[in-house]
């Protein structure tokens, strides 16, 4: 938390760095122009679609507190740290949604051990429900289905490393004998109990059908983004396919926020996959739709994260003035 306002800060540079360099690269006046005859009001749509899914993750989130038994957080504490994580979503390192364990250790003096794993499991099922999304135009166009496969690897043994105790087991004695982590092995292990009830059958699948609906709403964000640039046009099919994939795409990428790969994954396949989306058009759509998800979010985030300080007088200390050149050092969503 300590330099908090710097990081967020490198990230919206690496941000703005990235859009001018792809502004340059589609025609910086051609993108001025197509971003001048946007309809405004839809981004308001799709604000509403994001914050849509911020709403159905936060009962995933407020779900898997349920699960672990920590009913002494309210909905209401519970609601701004579950905001609050999305303050770091583009800081190097990605610490990311990781400070929700923190915030839960300092206002209510829960081991971060015991709800870090919420984090995990978050990101375990995101990452299914974007690949069901992703599936729906997976085999229709033809692109590249690489990184799919990948996402289906890293998931089937992420659940088989959690599922099957022995291994799982096996790695934490391993990681026991190692000289930096021996001191720690015990709050492994409890981390460990934490992810796997979270990932037992019946947590998971509520939380892979919350995962789907709730990025789904996103998709739809794209898709009605595009639609704001007259003449231009992508199929439901194809935008759901393109989000979601993107987005994988972008979390396989460990890039905070996935920029960089996000943006250019989308910027591609919307100028394959719709119509009247040129390059000009396709990456103004590109920036709209990541202004009213990714961007909203982090601004979310950062009200959220000053509110839940005030009321639960949780200390958030922000950046001293320094020349220390490891003060924008990564940490690790």
């Amino acid at each position: 938390m300590k330099k908090l306002i710097w990081r967020v800060t490198l990230g919206v540079a690496a941000g703005v760095a990235i859009y001018l360099g792809f502004s340059i690269w589609a025609g910086a006046k051609s993108v001025g122009h197509a971003l001048a005859t946007f309809n405004w009001a839809v981004a308001l749509i799709a604000i509403a679609l994001a914050s849509l899914n911020y709403g159905v993750r936060f009962v995933r989130w407020h779900y898997y507190l349920k699960v672990l038994g920590l009913q002494q957080v309210t909905v209401g504490h519970s609601f701004l740290i579950f905001l609050a994580g999305f303050s770091l979503t583009v800081t190097p390192g990605k610490l990311g949604e990781a400070v929700k364990a923190l915030l839960l250790r300092e206002s209510h003096g829960i081991p971060a051990a015991r709800t870090a794993p919420i984090v995990v499991a978050e990101r375990f099922t995101d990452l299914v429900g974007l690949l069901l999304l992703a599936c729906v135009g997976a085999f229709t166009f033809h692109v590249d289905r690489r990184f799919l496969a990948v996402g289906a690897v890293v998931i089937g043994l992420g659940f088989v490393a959690v599922s099957v105790e022995s291994i799982a087991l096996f790695f934490l004695r391993l990681a026991s004998s190692l000289p930096g982590v021996r001191s720690f092995a015990g709050k492994l292990h409890e981390a460990y109990q934490a992810t796997a009830a979270l990932l037992r059958p019946g947590p998971l699948v509520v939380a892979v059908l919350l995962s789907t609906l709730s990025w789904y709403c996103e998709c739809v964000a794209f898709w009605v983004v595009v639609h704001g640039f007259p003449g231009a046009a992508v199929g439901m099919q194809a935008g759901t396919f393109i989000y979601a994939s993107m987005t994988v795409a972008g979390a396989l990428s460990f890039l905070p926020g996935g920029l960089g790969v996000t943006e250019a994954g989308m910027l591609a396949l919307l100028g394959q996959l719709g119509t009247g989306t040129g390059r000009s058009v396709a990456a103004a759509a590109t920036f709209v739709t990541r202004l009213c998800t990714l961007w909203y979010a982090v601004l979310v985030g950062l009200v959220a994260l000053f509110a839940f300080a005030r009321r639960a007088h949780v200390r958030v200390q922000l950046p001293e003035k320094t020349t220390d050149p490891a003060a924008g050092a990564p940490v690790q969503e």
